[in-house]
C-alpha cells in the first residue's frame, strides 16, 4: 500500500482497493489497477517499463506474500499451544472447554480429545464445580456448571452464592438456600439430569420426581420464617414435606438419555453399551475394525447424525453410526431409504448389511448400506432362542403370566429356555413349542424387571452371519 501511494498516486483508499483486488486474485481488476499505477508512476518520474515491473513485483508478492504471514503467525500459535497442550495439559483443556461451553458439538470435540490425551473429566457437581470448567490437578478437570443446558450464568452465581455458607446437603436444602430468582424448576431439572446431585443422591429418578415439590417446600419455608413452631409439629411436618418421593429407578438407557437432554452428550457412559451385553452374540464387526472389502459385513451403532442429501439417483442419507470404538459414515441411497426410513432415529441403535469401502477424503472407511434393521428387526430375524435365568425365583406362575401374550403360533418366533439352578444342581429347560415367543421389546424389559437384566439373554443363530 505504500509503494502505491507514494510512487503510483493512490490515495489511501485506493491503495486500498489495489490491496484488495490483488488479495482476491481478481484477475479484471488487476488489469484496470496496473494502468492506473502506471500512469500514477508515469506522473512521478518512474520509466514506464520500470513502472510495469515494480506492479508486476507487487503482483508476485500478493500470490504469496499474505499467505505467507498468515503462515507465520499461525506457526507460531500452533508453536504455543502445542507447548501448553504438552506441558499443562488440565489447565489448557479446561480453557478451551470453558471458551467453547455454548457449543455442544465442540464441547464434546474437546471432552474425548481429553479423555483420548489421558484426562479425567470429574461430572458437575454442585457442590465442587464452578461456572466454567477448572483443573482440579495436573491430570484432572471438573466440569463446568455453565455447559448444562438450561442453566445459565445467573443460575450458577446464585448456586456458587449459596455455597459461601457451606456444603449443601440435598436438593431440598438446595432449593432453600440458593436464590429463586435466578433459579427455576427447568434448571433443577437439567442438574439432576447431568448428575451434579449424585454425590448426595445417586437416584437421578427420585431426585427428578421431587423438583417440584423441593421448590414448594422451599417456598413454604420462606413463609413460615416468621412463625414460630408449637411443640415442634412444623419441624416434623417439614421433615415429612423434605423426603423424596419415590419413583421407578431409572435403567441405564434412560440414565444416559436423560444425560444426554442436559449435557448434549454422555459422560457417564454410552448408548451402545446398553446393547453390547446382547450383540455379543450376534456375529458383526466393531467400526473400529472395519476395512474395505467386497463382501458384506454385518456392523451396529448408535445414530448420533442422519443428514439428507440429493443426488441424481435421489435423496439419500449420511448415517453416522457409532459403537464404543469409533465413527462410521454410512450412505443410505434412496432405494433403502424409501423402504427403511423409519428404522433411522437419532440415539437408537441400527444395525447395518453393507459393503465397505475406502473414504477417499478422510482416508478413513464408509459404508453402503444394503439393509437397515433395528433391533426388534433383528431379533424377529435371527433370535434362536431367549435364556431366561430364574435363580432362586422359581415361579412358575409369574412366567407363565409374563410370556403369555407374546406367544407366537406363526410368524416369527423363539424357543424359551429356563435356567435354574440352587445350591446343589443347575440345569436348563427348554420349553415345549406350544412356548414359542415374540423376542418383543416389551417381553424382555418385564424380564429383566422381574429377574434383572442379567438374567436374560437373546441368544442368535448362527445364520445371522451371513445374512
Amino acid at each position: 500500500m505504500q509503494i502505491a501511494q507514494v510512487i503510483g498516486g493512490y490515495t489511501l483508499g485506493g491503495a486500498d482497493l489495489l490491496r484488495r483486488a490483488m488479495g482476491k486474485k481478481n484477475q479484471e481488476e488487476m488489469d484496470n489497477q496496473r494502468d492506473v499505477f502506471v500512469a500514477g508512476a508515469e506522473k512521478n518520474g518512474l520509466a514506464r517499463g520500470r513502472a510495469m515491473q515494480l506492479f508486476d513485483l507487487m503482483a508476485k508478492f500478493a500470490g504469496y506474500g499474505f499467505n505467507k504471514s498468515h503462515a507465520a503467525a499461525y506457526a507460531l500459535l500452533a508453536y504455543q499451544t502445542a507447548y501448553l497442550k504438552a506441558h499443562h495439559l488440565a489447565a489448557f483443556m479446561a480453557a478451551n472447554l470453558s471458551a467453547v461451553m455454548d457449543d455442544t458439538d465442540k464441547v464434546r470435540q474437546m471432552h474425548d480429545d481429553a479423555l483420548a490425551n489421558g484426562l479425567r473429566i470429574q461430572p458437575p457437581d454442585i457442590n465442587a464445580s464452578d461456572y466454567r470448567f477448572v483443573p482440579v490437578d495436573r491430570q484432572t478437570v471438573r466440569y463446568g456448571l455453565g455447559a448444562v443446558r438450561g442453566t445459565g450464568a445467573s443460575a450458577v452465581q446464585a448456586i456458587l452464592a449459596a455455597r459461601k455458607a457451606g456444603p449443601i446437603s440435598g436438593l431440598f436444602e438446595f432449593c432453600r438456600r440458593v436464590d429463586k430468582r435466578h433459579l427455576n424448576r427447568r434448571a433443577i431439572e437439567a442438574l439432576v439430569r447431568a448428575g451434579a446431585f449424585d454425590a448426595l443422591e445417586p437416584d437421578r429418578a427420585r431426585l427428578l420426581a421431587s423438583a417440584g415439590r423441593a421448590i414448594e417446600a422451599a417456598e413454604q419455608a420462606e413463609r413460615r420464617k416468621t412463625q414460630s413452631s408449637l411443640f415442634g409439629e412444623a419441624d416434623a411436618a417439614q421433615a415429612e414435606r423434605e423426603a423424596l418421593l419415590d419413583a421407578n429407578p431409572w435403567d441405564l438407557k434412560q440414565r444416559l438419555v436423560e444425560e444426554k437432554l442436559a449435557l448434549g452428550f454422555n459422560i457417564s457412559g454410552h448408548l451402545f453399551s446398553v446393547y453390547e451385553g446382547e450383540l455379543a452374540g450376534l456375529p458383526r464387526q466393531p467400526l473400529a475394525q472395519l476395512a474395505p472389502g467386497e463382501h458384506p459385513v454385518l456392523v451396529a451403532g448408535i445414530v448420533v447424525e442422519a443428514r439428507p442429501q440429493m443426488t441424481r439417483r435421489g435423496r439419500m442419507m449420511v448415517v453416522k453410526l457409532e459403537d464404543r470404538s469409533a465413527q462410521l459414515e454410512v450412505t443410505v441411497y434412496s432405494e433403502v431409504l424409501d423402504a427403511q426410513r423409519e428404522r433411522l432415529k437419532t440415539d437408537a441403535l441400527l444395525l447395518v448389511r453393507g459393503k465397505v469401502q475406502r473414504d477417499m477424503v478422510t482416508g478413513g472407511v464408509r459404508m453402503i448400506a444394503d439393509e437397515l434393521l433395528d433391533l426388534a428387526a433383528v431379533r424377529a430375524r435371527y433370535a434362536a432362542k431367549l435364556r431366561i435365568a430364574m435363580n432362586g425365583q422359581a415361579d412358575a406362575q409369574r412366567l407363565k403370566e409374563l410370556l403369555t401374550p407374546y406367544l407366537a403360533a406363526d410368524g416369527p418366533a423363539c424357543a424359551v429356555v429356563v435356567h435354574y439352578e440352587n445350591g446343589d444342581a443347575s440345569c436348563d429347560v427348554a420349553l415345549g413349542a406350544t412356548w414359542r415367543v415374540r423376542p418383543d421389546d416389551r417381553l424382555i424389559s418385564e424380564l429383566q424387571a422381574w429377574l434383572a437384566p442379567d438374567n436374560v439373554q437373546v441368544v442368535y443363530a448362527s445364520a445371522a452371519q451371513s445374512g
